[in-house]
């Protein structure tokens, strides 16, 4: 009798605090990881401390978001390493510049939105067509609160997110016939690398291991959209009631 192999998943810029702590949260259920990045000494010692701790088998693999060319063979990378299909992917790698910087320098205009959207369609689409045959699976990615309401703080960053959010309903809506789940996950501020420097109220503040949990949650139950904070469902909703003739002049 062929012993059963654990449920597997692929994490998609797993460097990041934010990917560790969800690679974490799934290698404690018992799950084989594939953890994906360009960084591969970093991703080899994320895998090697969650073999140590938790007993976790986990599979290291190169991978940038911008190489766009190779992202339709890296599914069956993935499956080659894993011994089976994934049962599911999650998207946690992005790209965020100061506003002004991206204005004035459209390498990094062009490198924002290279990144957090269309390198996240390319793999995205990749996986997407494994799953769709099998017909089982989820996706889920993180996108971003900015990407509800362009804002001129950080309007070249947030029209990426909205951007890929917009991806994410019709994927969802191409997928649902096929039972393959697709989760958009808003986290807001996370206390990582990426919002170091920044001025935010603490109480707008997650931890990676606060997110972490509440994605994962959120995923084994079939969300469609999480707001990883429950409050900025309503601080947006509030953002996005604001009429444009009054939010053109506001300072925000």
């Amino acid at each position: 009798m062929t012993e059963s192999l654990p449920k597997s998943l692929v994490v998609l810029g797993a460097a990041s605090g934010v990917a560790r702590a969800i690679a974490e949260e799934y290698a404690i259920r018992g799950w084989a990881l594939v953890l994906a990045g360009r960084n591969i000494d970093e991703i080899k010692r994320i895998a090697d401390d969650l073999h140590t701790r938790h007993g976790a088998t986990c599979h290291p693999l190169v991978f940038d978001a911008l190489a766009f060319d190779d992202h339709k063979d890296f599914p069956a990378a993935c499956e080659a390493a894993l011994g089976a299909q994934p049962e599911g992917v999650i998207l946690c790698f992005g790209f965020m510049a100061e506003q002004s910087d991206a204005q004035s320098d459209m390498d990094i205009a062009r490198r924002t939105m290279d990144t957090n959207l269309t390198g996240a369609m390319t793999i995205l689409e990749a996986f997407a067509a494994v799953f769709e045959v099998r017909r089982s699976g989820f996706i889920a990615a993180l996108s971003s609160v900015a990407g509800d309401r362009g804002r001129k703080a950080n309007y070249i960053y947030g029209a990426s997110k909205g951007g890929l959010t917009v991806y994410l309903q019709g994927l969802r809506n191409r997928l649902h016939p096929a039972g393959v789940q697709v989760t958009t996950i808003k986290p807001g501020f996370i206390d990582t690398p990426m919002t170091y420097g920044m001025k935010l109220p603490g109480p707008l503040v997650a931890s990676p291991e606060r997110a972490a949990k509440a994605m994962v949650c959120a995923i084994s139950k079939g969300k469609n959209v999480v707001y990883v904070s429950s409050i900025w469902r309503y601080i947006m909703c509030i953002i996005k009631s604001i009429p444009e003739w009054q939010f053109k002049k506001m300072d925000i």
